[in-house]
């Protein structure tokens, strides 16, 4: 019998964070990319999303009716097994095309890895986003590697939509309704792996949630013709709510009792655990935001908390709200109500 097992090794001894809490934070982000791409989305050239406004791919229309969407996503190790790691990255950067209305078709790995690490634990990962890749829709078609202590991997995806069915940043109006299709607190749950403070059930769970596709929730989306969704990552629900509040010159206003939180989580965030990631997307979203007196610490906490391939956050028009739902369930795809979208001279994130 050949023996397949791993050698030991643990990924997540080898950098300081991982997944998306190892994001550059939003406030330098926007900071360095001001003024970068100014008036290149306006469809003129063929890109109808880019860099002005940001949205969460880049996408072009090469042909009546046929738009293409490129995205790449990338972090170090937020978990131990190889597998799961490349699961979760691949997961992640799927996410991207899903989060736009679109449907894969192909990826290509990028990956910085130690000479030291051993060739099975390198193909574990890339056989985890393999896997990833083909639930999806798509196949991995190649990529490129380089050496570098610290390891890190994750996918430039390619994908295709109709240009009239795409999901934008942009698309909420007054009125709508917000729906989150994935629980909050992986940031949380790992970090506070790391600390000793998170159990084995709740870790679990917590990978479960992070390895799971939003592809189900994004066709069913696109379906009913929603115009307005993103992906909750590293910026936390209240980040990425900013973006799209700002996008579509509202105000997203958030019902802190109704966040859906992965169990453990609010108990690490009343314990002060919190990544280092969360402190970027306070600042970049202090602002902007206000919060209600009574709000709980820990709720505040879990609004910050940098997501990996967290869910969909969509703007759902209250007509639509009926069936949607139905098909949501119908589909398998768990689903809370988180908010509301409304009018505003200033656009902004309110928790109340």
């Amino acid at each position: 019998m050949v023996d397949l097992q791993l050698p030991p090794i643990r990924l997540t001894e080898l950098t300081e964070c991982g997944g998306c809490a190892a994001k550059l934070g939003a406030d330098v982000l926007a900071e360095a990319l001001a003024g970068l791409g100014s008036a290149s989305a306006d469809g003129s050239n063929g890109l109808i999303a880019g860099l002005d406004p940001p949205d969460d791919a880049a996408v072009h229309v090469v042909a009546p009716g046929v738009a293409v969407i490129g995205t790449l996503d990338f972090f170090p190790p937020i978990v131990d097994d190889p597998r799961t790691y490349g699961e979760i990255a691949a997961a992640n950067a799927l996410s991207d095309v899903f989060a736009m209305g679109g449907r894969v078709l192909f990826a290509l790995s990028v990956a910085a890895i130690p000479e030291a690490m051993p060739t099975p634990v390198f193909r574990a990962i890339l056989e985890g986003a393999s896997s990833k890749v083909r639930e999806a829709g798509g196949i991995l078609a190649g990529g490129h590697t380089i050496r570098d202590p610290e390891p890190k991997y994750g996918l430039a995806v390619v994908g295709v939509a109709s240009p009239d069915r795409l999901l934008r940043k942009g698309g909420a109006k007054p009125g709508d309704l917000l729906i989150l299709t994935k629980r909050l607190g992986t940031g949380l749950l790992v970090s506070g792996r790391r600390q000793g403070r998170t159990s084995d059930a709740d870790l679990a769970a917590a990978v479960d949630s992070m390895r799971a596709l939003n592809r189900r929730a994004s066709e069913v989306l696109a379906a009913h013709g929603v115009a307005g969704a993103t992906d909750v990552t590293g910026f936390g629900l209240l980040g990425h709510g900013l973006e799209m509040a700002r996008a579509s010159g509202t105000a997203f206003v958030f019902e802190a009792a109704k966040l859906p939180a992965l169990d453990g989580a609010l108990d690490l965030a009343r314990a002060g655990v919190e990544t280092g990631g969360a402190g970027h997307n306070r600042r970049y979203v202090a602002p902007a935001l206000t919060v209600a007196d009574g709000v709980a610490p820990e709720l505040v906490t879990l609004a910050h908390d940098p997501q990996t391939s967290g869910g969909l956050l969509a703007a759902i028009p209250r007509a639509l709200l009926r069936d949607l739902h139905r098909d949501l369930v119908d589909a398998g795809v768990e689903h809370w109500p988180v908010g509301h979208v409304e009018a505003a001279e200033r656009p902004g994130v309110q928790l109340t």
